[in-house]
C-alpha cells in the first residue's frame, strides 16, 4: 500500500515525510495556532486517504474544507512547491464528497432519532443537571417498557406530558419524579427545538454505511459536515460528534490491523469535546479511543494547542502535525513547551524554538514508521492538496449535491407512528371510557387542529380506532408502519435496552 505523502523536511537529507497507512489508525493530531495552515493539512490528509480508498469524515468549521469538493487552480506557486517536495504527477482535482448538514441547508439533512442518541448524549446536549437527567432516564425506561418509539422531539414532548400528569404512580414504580424537572426538560427541548434540533431528530436516520463509501474506482468518499452554525453551539457540536463515535464503536466488528483505515474520523476544534466535560466522561472517551483503532477506524484531533486534549489520549495520538505556536502569553509559552515535548527528540533540530519560527504551510510532523515506532520529529514542508484551498460558491455546492447517491435516501423526511400517536390513542381510549367522548385527532405540524366531528358523522370509535391502528384503504396505519421497519426498531423493547446500556457504560451513563 502507497504511502501516503505529508510534505518534505527541510533538514539537509529532505527525507520525505509520510503516513503509512498500516498505522493510520493509531489516531493523530494537527495543532496550530489559527491561519499556519491546519486546515490545508487536514485537506491535504483527506485527499491521500481518498486516493488508497479510505472514506474520510470531517467537520466544515469555517466553510473552506467544502474546496475538497471541487478542483484547484494549479498555478505557479503551487507547481512549484509540488515540485520542490516531489509530489508525483500533480495536478488539479476534485475528490469524491458528499455534504452533511444538521439543519439540511448546506447538505444532505443528518437525522437520528430520540432513542438512539439516549438518556446520557441527550441530556448532554440539554446542559441538563444530574437530577434532570435521572428523569430523563426514567422516561427513556418508561418507553422501552411500553414499547412506545421515541423518534421525534414531539414524541419525547408528549411523553413527558404523560409523566408529568401520573408522575406519582410513575414515581411509585422508577423513583421519584419532580415537576420543576420535568418543566426544566420542557424548557430545555424548547430551546434546542428552536436551535435546530426539530430537523435532526426523526427519520430516516443515518446509516453508518453512508459514511464509508467507495467510488466504481475505488477512492474513498469524503463526507463533510458543514458546522459554521452548528460549532456556535458547542454542546450540540460535541454531542453529536460523540454520539457518531460511539455508532461507529458499536456498530463495526473487530477487524485487527489492516493494511489500511476502514475509515477516518476528523475531531475539529477537539477543546470543545472537552471543555466542562466530567472526568467520568472524559475517561470513556479515552477508552473510545483506545478501542475503536481494532474496528479499522483511525480519529484524527485538530486543535490549537496539544494540551486541549487530555494527556490520557494525547499518549494514544501516534501521528502528529505541529503547525507554528507564537509565545506571546505564558499560556502560549507553556503550549510551546508541551508541544515540544510531545515528540521524539531529533538532534538536529531545537524543536522549542523551531515552532515559534514555522511560516505557513510549514509543520513539525512525525509519523509513526515501521512496526509502529514514532520517527523523529522533522521541519516539514506540507504538501499542497489538489483541490481548491478556499470556499466554494452555492452553485458549486448544488452541483455535488445534485450528483450525490443519497440524496433520495435523506432529503425528504419520515413521520411515522411512534410514542406521541401511541399516547394519543390511549388517551382518547381513556377519554371515552370516562364518557368523554372522541378525544380531538393530533394536528399535523404547521396545520390548525380539525373541527370536533359532530355524532351524526361520526362512524363509531371502534370503526375509527381500527383505521388509526390497521389503516385503510387510502391512509397506511400503526400496525403496518411499525411492521415496515420492524428490523430498525427489533422489536424497540429489549434491543435499544441492551444498545443503550452499553452506550450508556461508554459514556458515564449511570444504570
Amino acid at each position: 500500500m502507497n504511502p501516503i505523502l505529508v510534505g518534505k523536511a527541510t533538514t539537509p537529507d529532505s527525507r520525505l515525510v509520510e503516513l503509512l497507512p498500516a498505522y493510520a489508525n493509531r489516531h493523530g493530531l494537527v495543532t496550530g495556532a489559527t491561519g499556519t495552515g491546519k486546515t490545508v493539512t487536514l485537506m491535504t490528509l483527506a485527499e491521500g486517504f481518498s486516493r488508497i480508498g479510505v472514506p474520510v469524515f470531517l467537520a466544515d468549521v469555517k466553510g473552506d474544507v467544502a474546496g475538497l469538493a471541487v478542483a484547484g487552480s494549479a498555478d505557479a506557486k503551487l507547481l512549484a512547491r509540488a515540485a520542490t517536495i516531489g509530489v508525483v504527477d500533480y495536478r488539479a482535482q476534485a475528490n469524491p464528497t458528499i455534504f452533511w448538514d444538521l439543519y439540511g441547508r448546506l447538505g444532505h439533512p443528518v437525522r437520528a432519532t430520540v432513542s438512539e442518541i439516549g438518556p446520557t448524549l441527550l441530556a448532554r446536549m440539554l446542559e441538563l443537571n444530574d437530577t434532570q437527567e435521572g428523569v430523563l432516564e426514567i422516561v427513556f425506561k418508561l418507553a422501552d417498557d411500553n414499547g412506545w418509539l421515541l423518534l421525534d422531539l414531539e414524541d419525547l414532548r408528549g411523553l413527558l406530558n404523560h409523566v408529568a400528569e401520573h408522575r406519582k404512580d410513575i414515581g411509585a414504580q422508577y423513583g421519584l419524579v419532580s415537576a420543576p424537572s420535568i418543566a426544566a426538560i420542557q424548557r430545555a427541548l424548547l430551546q434546542l427545538g428552536q436551535q435546530g434540533g426539530d430537523g435532526f431528530f426523526g427519520e430516516p436516520a443515518l446509516e453508518l454505511a453512508d459514511l464509508m463509501r467507495t467510488t466504481p474506482d475505488g477512492l474513498g468518499v469524503i463526507s463533510i459536515l458543514a458546522a459554521d452554525q452548528l460549532v456556535l453551539k458547542p454542546r450540540l457540536y460535541s454531542s453529536f460528534l460523540l454520539w457518531l463515535l460511539s455508532e461507529l464503536f458499536e456498530a463495526l466488528p473487530e477487524v485487527g490491523d489492516l493494511d489500511k483505515p476502514k475509515l477516518v474520523f476528523v475531531f475539529d476544534e477537539a477543546h470543545l469535546l472537552f471543555d466542562d466535560a466530567p472526568p467520568a466522561l472524559q475517561q470513556r472517551i479515552e477508552q473510545v479511543v483506545r478501542l475503536i483503532r481494532s474496528k479499522g477506524v483511525g480519529v484524527y484531533f485538530c486543535s490549537q494547542f496539544p494540551d486541549d486534549v487530555p494527556d490520557a489520549i494525547l499518549g494514544q495520538l501516534g501521528n502528529r502535525v505541529q503547525h507554528a505556536l507564537r509565545a506571546f502569553t505564558p499560556r502560549d509559552q507553556k503550549a510551546v513547551k508541551t508541544a515540544a515535548e510531545t515528540f521524539v527528540p531529533n538532534p538536529g533540530l531545537d524543536v522549542v524554538a523551531a515552532i515559534s519560527q514555522l511560516g505557513v504551510g510549514e509543520a513539525l510532523a512525525s509519523m509513526l514508521g515501521d512496526k509502529g515506532v514514532p520517527q523523529p520529529v522533522e521541519r516539514t514542508l506540507i504538501a499542497p492538496p489538489r483541490c481548491r484551498m478556499g470556499a466554494i460558491t452555492d452553485a458549486e455546492r448544488a452541483q455535488v449535491r445534485a450528483g450525490s447517491p443519497v440524496g433520495a435516501k435523506y432529503d425528504t423526511a419520515v413521520d411515522r407512528a411512534s410514542a406521541a400517536e401511541m399516547l394519543q390513542a390511549r388517551h382518547a381510549d381513556a377519554a371515552v371510557a370516562a364518557g368523554h367522548g372522541d378525544a380531538p385527532p393530533r394536528a399535523s405540524q404547521g396545520n390548525p387542529p380539525a373541527p370536533a366531528r359532530r355524532p351524526a358523522e361520526d362512524r363509531g370509535l371502534g370503526q375509527s380506532m381500527r383505521d388509526a391502528v390497521f389503516g385503510t384503504s387510502r391512509r397506511q396505519g400503526m400496525v403496518e408502519s411499525m411492521a415496515k421497519q420492524a428490523a430498525r426498531t427489533v422489536g424497540s423493547q429489549v434491543g435499544r435496552q441492551i444498545l443503550r446500556g452499553v452506550l450508556g457504560g461508554i459514556f458515564g451513563g449511570r444504570r
